[in-house]
């Protein structure tokens, strides 16, 4: 194979190497690189100095107009940190307002059951005095 690249011009390698960024499957570089005239020269394989426009006016102007076309805004590394961070800063006080709501229902639902058990008390106690209260039941039919 690297007879096959020493038969190749410069620029036959430096199209190729465009031609597999575009496609994104680059053979030197990380998949996902974004396509721009050094990273084409780093792909070929030589310096970035290597592709300048005087050299390959056709070329470089392809790839300029390329990277125009097809430029999404990538935020920088540290925009995308900032982003992060204030997701993660939402998310923490989301589960603060979640566990607080959880604890709030937590001491209802504590204060629902003790009140259940005074009131359980209270009424086998007054059942008892009820019973106490009235006369026992007879039998008809004795």
């Amino acid at each position: 194979m690297s007879s096959e690249t020493d038969q190749l011009t410069a620029e036959q390698r430096f199209r190729q190497a465009f031609e597999r960024l575009r496609a994104d499957k680059p053979k030197v570089l990380s998949p996902g690189t974004p396509v721009s005239q050094n990273n084409v020269a780093k792909e070929a394989g030589c310096d970035t100095s290597a592709l300048r426009k005087s050299r390959f006016p056709s070329l470089v102007r392809q790839i300029q107009e390329y990277v125009k076309d097809h430029h999404q805004e990538r935020p920088s590394k540290r925009q995308d940190q900032l982003r992060k961070r204030k997701s993660r800063a939402k998310l923490r006080l989301r589960l603060d307002e979640v566990a607080s709501q959880r604890d709030h229902a937590q001491s209802q639902l504590a204060s629902a059951n003790r009140r259940i058990v005074e009131l359980s008390d209270e009424l086998r106690i007054v059942r008892m005095q009820l019973d106490q209260l009235r006369p026992p039941t007879t039998p008809l039919n004795r």
